[in-house]
C-alpha cells in the first residue's frame, strides 16, 4: 500500500513537472511576440530619478503637466495633480471606479465635477483638478499628500503622498527641466499615420498647451514649434514622445538631439538646421 502511494505521489510530481516545463517553453516560443509588443509601449523617464509608465500613462501624465503649465501654475502643482491621478487611477483615463466616480482623477458626477463625458476627459478632468487646488489656501506650503487631500477629501488621506517622489521626477521632465529624459519605443502599428496624424498632433498641441504648429518642409510629414527658450522646447519635444504612440510620431528633433520610434532613445545628430529655435516633429507615412 506504502509503495503504492509512494509510486501515486511520484507520478503526480512528475505530471506537475512536465505541466510546468510545458508552461515554459510555451511562453518562450511565443515570449518574442508576447515581449515585443509590452516592449515596444514602454516609456522611461529619467530626470533626477527614473520612472517608466506604459504608453496611455505617459500620455495622460504629458496631459496634466501641459495643462498646468499653460495655466501657469507652478510646477509643485503638477507634482500634486500627477500624485494625485497616480493613486486615483494609476495615471489611466478610467472609464469607472468607486460608486460613480470616472477618468483620471475619479471625480464624481454626483459630487459636482462635471458629467461623466466631460469628466471622462484628461484635459477637462485636469484642469477641474487644477481649479479645486487653487482654491486651497496654502496648498503650496502643503505636503503633496494634504494638498491632493484638501481637493480629493479621499478616504485614505495619506495615500497620495507615496507617489510625491515619481510625480516629481514626471514634473521635471514633462516641463522641461532636463534635457532628453523622455525616451518611448513606440510599436510598430501606430493609431495614426499621414496628414491625419500631423492634424491630430496640431489640435492636441493647441489644446494641452495653447500653442499651434507649422508646416514641416515637403519631404516629411508633421509639423514644427518655434521654441522660445531651451525649457520650453524640451516641454514640447517630451510631450510629442509622451505622446507618439497615439499620434504616430516617428522622430522628434530639437537642440541637437533626436528620438525616433524605432530605437526609443535619443542621440546627437549633427548639422541641425533648427538647433535651440524649433522642435520639428515627423509622424508616420501613410501606407
Amino acid at each position: 500500500m506504502w509503495v503504492r502511494t509512494r509510486t501515486v505521489v511520484a507520478g503526480g510530481v512528475v505530471l506537475v513537472l512536465l505541466a510546468v516545463v510545458g508552461v515554459l517553453v510555451l511562453v518562450r516560443r511565443i515570449g518574442g511576440e508576447l515581449r515585443l509588443p509590452l516592449a515596444s509601449r514602454t516609456c522611461t523617464v529619467q530626470a533626477d530619478g527614473r520612472v517608466v509608465l506604459d504608453a496611455d500613462q505617459m500620455a495622460n501624465a504629458a496631459t496634466v503637466a501641459a495643462i498646468g503649465a499653460q495655466q501657469g501654475l507652478p510646477e509643485r502643482a503638477v507634482v500634486v495633480a500627477l500624485a494625485t491621478a497616480y493613486q486615483e487611477s494609476g495615471l489611466r483615463n478610467l472609464p469607472d471606479g468607486d460608486r460613480d466616480s470616472v477618468g483620471l482623477f475619479q471625480q464624481r458626477p454626483s459630487q459636482g465635477w462635471g458629467t461623466p463625458d466631460e469628466i471622462r476627459d484628461p484635459r477637462y478632468a485636469a484642469k477641474r483638478f487644477y481649479a479645486a487646488l487653487k482654491k486651497v489656501r496654502g496648498w503650496e506650503r502643503m505636503r503633496i499628500t494634504d494638498a491632493a487631500q484638501r481637493v480629493q477629501r479621499s478616504a485614505f488621506p495619506e495615500a497620495y503622498q507615496k507617489w510625491a517622489d515619481e510625480s516629481a521626477v514626471l514634473s521635471r521632465a514633462l516641463l522641461g527641466d532636463v534635457t532628453g529624459a523622455v525616451a518611448c519605443t513606440v510599436g510598430g502599428t501606430p493609431v495614426m499615420r499621414g496628414e491625419a496624424a500631423a492634424a491630430a498632433l496640431t489640435r492636441s498641441l493647441a489644446l494641452d498647451w495653447g500653442v499651434a504648429g507649422s508646416a514641416v518642409p515637403a519631404e516629411l510629414t508633421g509639423l514644427t514649434l518655434a521654441a522660445s527658450d531651451q525649457r520650453n522646447g524640451w516641454r514640447y519635444a517630451h510631450w510629442l514622445v509622451s505622446h507618439a504612440q497615439d499620434h504616430g510620431v516617428k522622430r522628434v528633433r530639437f537642440e541637437g538631439l533626436e528620438w525616433t520610434a524605432r530605437d526609443g532613445t535619443w542621440t546627437e545628430v549633427a548639422g541641425d538646421p533648427q538647433g535651440a529655435s524649433r522642435v520639428v516633429a515627423e509622424v508616420f507615412a501613410d501606407g
